[in-house]
């Protein structure tokens, strides 16, 4: 793990960035009401306030306990906290149930932020006097901190969508003002409105180097540096919208088992499923729920909140498939990270922007929406890379535990901040889930000579 802090005014900017991450956190809470920061409506969603506290115990756990007496005046804070708010570090020792957060209505609201403060102040204070023996360490693990209260920032407004959209009232969490982009017909009973043109950008096959290169921060999952082998293929130059997957579900693809891996068609019936996550269809008419509230279908913007197992069906009514993680990053590489990211503040995917003369032009330079709008389902599981070491001592339950059984995606979303992302990153979720903000962008096999 590398950080950008180690000369010149290494500590006055890390701990301006400290502050500025911290301070978007609350920011991204201010809309909430006081009843809002307990609810959990299911397993896999996390309370608003369970957020805040937990990103302030990774600080207090991984860089107070260590280092906090040789460089401020830090004393442990309650100790029923390192219980409550430990997500899933077994080295550390008990977590409180994931499925039971909800229930955590003490320590109260009030008593949280006065743990954030207090340990804001403690860092910040370590910070300004670390010794510079201890600095190279504790500059990573914050560093890794505030990456990780950047995954937490996302994670919040995930959970906060799912938990209102559990209530019939269907509110909003804040309104969506920007209405450059919006579509605002609803969908009766197909698409009235036409996407971007879908093109088709070619790559040759080859060996490539794969991950993580640079001198910045990345994950371990991330590294080392690898080659691997890459047929020639076909990549889209924007995601599936809304309206394409809507002629899926219209020409019955969610009643024709032949498009469905085995476990996803189980899941298909067992869970009922017969559109995207936040769907409803009223009168012929289809409406999606969205962090602005209930809204008429935007046939243009990218499908968003669909499982591995729905991404890949879809790509097979399509006659295509999705990308390799190692497919989707030679398409990222050379490309800067910009798009539809959390700095716009519209929390949604947009519709793609015109890409002009296919026919003309470099074809990398064509690829739309790569980074940001929704996570990209790739076809490629969650494992190590060749060589990988996970870090050591607890911090290694980060990303290496969780090889297994899952799927890369990659590109961020709309909730995603952009300094998190990077070309090399690998997000990873279970094939079923669908409240993570994901969708997808097709490719297809290109015969080699």
């Amino acid at each position: 793990m590398h950080h950008p802090f180690e000369t010149g005014h290494a500590r006055a900017e890390l701990a301006s960035r400290y502050a500025g991450v911290r301070a978007t956190t609350e920011h991204l809470c201010a809309p909430l009401e006081i009843e809002d920061y307990v609810i959990q409506a299911m397993p896999d969603v996390s309370p608003p306030k369970w957020h805040l506290a937990h990103t302030t115990w990774f600080f207090e756990t991984f860089v107070l306990e260590p280092f906090g007496s040789k460089g401020c005046a830090y004393t442990p804070s309650h100790p029923s906290y390192r219980v409550l708010f430990n997500s899933y570090y077994e080295s550390v020792g008990q977590q409180h149930a994931r499925p039971e957060r909800g229930v955590l209505s003490r320590p109260p609201l009030s008593e949280v932020r006065a743990y954030r403060q207090r340990i804001d102040g403690y860092v910040l204070e370590l910070l300004a006097a670390a010794d510079s023996g201890d600095w190279d360490e504790i500059a990573n693990r914050v560093v890794l901190g505030l990456n990780h209260e950047q995954q937490h920032q996302e994670l919040l407004l995930m959970d906060t969508k799912y938990n209102f959209s559990r209530n019939p009232l269907a509110p909003a969490y804040r309104a969506q003002t920007d209405d450059r982009d919006r579509d605002s017909s609803a969908v009766h009973p197909r698409p009235d409105s036409s996407p971007a043109p879908m093109t088709w950008i070619g790559f040759e096959g080859g060996v490539h180097q794969f991950g993580y290169a640079g001198q910045g921060f990345c994950y371990d999952n991330e590294k080392p540096v690898h080659r691997g082998l890459v047929a020639p293929f076909r990549i889209a130059s924007r995601l599936v919208t809304n309206g394409e997957y809507l002629e899926f579900i219209e020409d019955g693809g969610y009643d024709e088992p032949g498009y469905w891996l085995s476990d996803g068609w189980a899941t298909v019936q067992a869970e009922r499923w017969r559109a995207p996550l936040y769907w409803h269809e009223r009168d012929g008419a289809w409406f999606e729920f969205t962090l602005g509230g209930m809204n008429p279908l935007a046939c243009t913007q990218p499908v968003v909140h669909v499982s591995y197992y729905e991404a890949d069906a879809y790509t097979r009514w399509r006659g295509k498939r999705l990308p390799t993680e190692y497919e989707w990053e030679l398409l990222a590489r050379e490309l800067p990270v910009q798009g539809n990211l959390a700095e716009s503040g519209f929390f949604h995917p947009r519709p793609a922007s015109p890409i002009g003369d296919a026919a003309s032009g470099r074809d990398a330079y064509r690829a739309t929406q790569v980074f940001g709008d929704v996570w990209e389902w790739t076809q490629s599981p969650y494992s190590r890379y060749p060589g990988y070491q996970p870090l050591a001592g607890a911090l290694g339950e980060y990303n290496g535990k969780f090889m297994c059984n899952q799927f890369v995606l990659r590109g961020g979303s709309c909730l995603t901040p952009q300094s998190h992302l990077r070309a090399t990153y690998r997000n990873f979720y279970y094939p079923h889930q669908r409240w993570n903000t994901q969708g997808l962008r097709l490719a297809e096999d290109v015969a080699s000579d």
